[in-house]
């Protein structure tokens, strides 16, 4: 290639790069709904120009999510590479690294990760395809750091490598969430999670018996059992023939946008879409509920509501600090396999939103704050263990993060089993006990 050529090439690639990054930091922050427009905006160029590089906007999310894949997939190189290194790191220092590369790399591609758990944005089958396809690189690196661990005696051999991978992964991801990184780096927020993760959060812990007959889950267990399911009326109560006919419809309207918000996401979500699912016409949407945000407000307050309910009554109880961390993951567990729709819908907020913005659960703030007053209190008495600590609202984040056990985990293992992981886990941690 001449030279004058080579250097064209050059600089439309350099262009190109710097569009992507622009629009991942603008999709990440301000959501899907952000136009060519604006992308062009923010990296200083007409619309045009960004158009000679990118024919639509379905063809620039295509190559946001391309490169989040290619990111993965030289992660996981890098971790096997590592793991085959001849040197003196030790597996544990491996499985930091690797945490810490998966946490980067979500940061670096936080728009394709949003998109990652939602319905696709367009109707492109590449750009489908590409959505659902698994991290698969850096699980597989996983699995095998894990199983390097559990060969030198480093991780307990009673433990299932896949599941406990994937959960590795899956925490690591989340250090892409506004809401949990906030604005800690991201390998300080993925060596907490390896704390919390191999070595657990319980200075003793206890048997499993114990913790099954605690007053703590005996409290969350008679919450848990007035909850209902997802298909009961997400407001008000009330049911039975005397129910009136406009509460049924606004009832039967809520469980509608539920679906779809758990689906789409609540930005790209439109009053017609859950017209559509509730096989109404729009009008009678907004005349019967209002407008989408005091629909979605509706809808996450009795979710959020139902799960306060619970911790409240966990956290209030007379047990020990570890038998109320498991409880809270035992609620959070049974909140996922109730209120699956729900459960997307808070996590997408988690997914998309910075820190300053309001939940659409008003209680999961509250809910933090409980958190991290148990925390103090269990480290001050020697209940819980973290070394070295790191900052408590850290802490915190990571650790309500790690207490909700990823959605497939729960419905592959079952209830009980997803349980038993968590204690493994965050109770005990992975990694054999002097």
């Amino acid at each position: 290639m001449p030279a004058g050529e080579a250097e064209a090439f050059s600089g439309e690639s350099s262009r190109r790069a710097e569009i992507l990054a622009t629009a991942e930091a603008l999709i990440a922050t301000t959501g899907l709904r952000t136009s060519l427009q604006q992308i062009a905006g923010a990296a200083g160029i007409l619309t045009g120009s960004l158009y000679h590089h990118f024919a639509s906007k379905e063809a620039l999310l295509i190559e946001l999510v391309r490169r989040y894949h290619a990111d993965l997939a030289e992660v996981g190189a890098t971790g096997l590479r590592r793991l085959d290194a001849a040197d003196a790191a030790g597996v544990e220092d491996k499985i930091v690294e690797l945490s810490a590369d998966i946490a980067r790399c979500a940061v670096r591609n936080r728009a394709a990760l949003q998109m990652s758990f939602l319905e696709a944005p367009t109707e492109s089958p590449e750009l489908k395809a590409l959505l659902s396809r698994p991290p698969g690189a850096i699980q597989d690196a996983m699995v095998q750091t894990l199983r390097a661990g559990r060969w030198s005696g480093y991780l307990r051999a009673d433990l299932d490598l896949a599941p406990l991978a994937d959960r590795f992964c899956q925490s690591m991801l989340h250090v892409g969430l506004d809401v949990i990184r906030r604005d800690a780096a991201p390998e300080d927020v993925a060596r907490v999670l390896c704390q919390i993760l191999l070595h657990g959060l319980a200075a003793r812990p206890p048997a499993d018996a114990d913790l099954d007959r605690s007053a703590a889950r005996s409290a969350a267990d008679a919450v848990i059992d007035q909850w209902g399911d997802s298909a009961d009326p997400v407001a008000g109560g009330r049911t039975g023939p005397t129910r009136p006919d406009s509460d049924a419809k606004a009832d039967h309207i809520r469980r509608s946008a539920r679906t779809v918000f758990a689906r789409k996401g609540f930005e790209l979500t439109t009053i017609r879409d859950i017209a559509a699912e509730a096989g109404l016409n729009a009008a009678t949407v907004y005349r019967v509920i209002g407008a989408k945000d005091q629909l979605l407000a509706s809808i996450m307050q009795a979710f959020g509501d139902k799960i306060s309910a619970a911790t409240a009554a966990a956290l209030d109880s007379d047990s020990t600090i570890v038998e109320k961390l498991d409880a809270v993951c035992w609620i959070h567990i049974n909140a996922v396999l109730r209120f699956p729709d729900e459960w997307k819908i808070q996590l997408a907020w988690m997914r998309h939103s910075p820190p300053t913005s309001e939940s659409p659960a008003e209680s999961f703030g509250q809910r933090m704050q409980d958190l991290a007053m148990l925390l103090i209190r269990g480290l001050q008495d020697g209940d819980l263990r973290v070394d070295p600590q790191p900052p408590l609202d850290l802490l915190a984040r990571c650790v309500i993060d790690v207490l909700w056990v990823p959605e497939n985990l729960i419905r592959g293992l079952g209830a009980e089993a997803a349980l038993a992981m968590a204690r493994d886990d965050v109770i005990r941690g992975v990694a054999g006990r002097d």
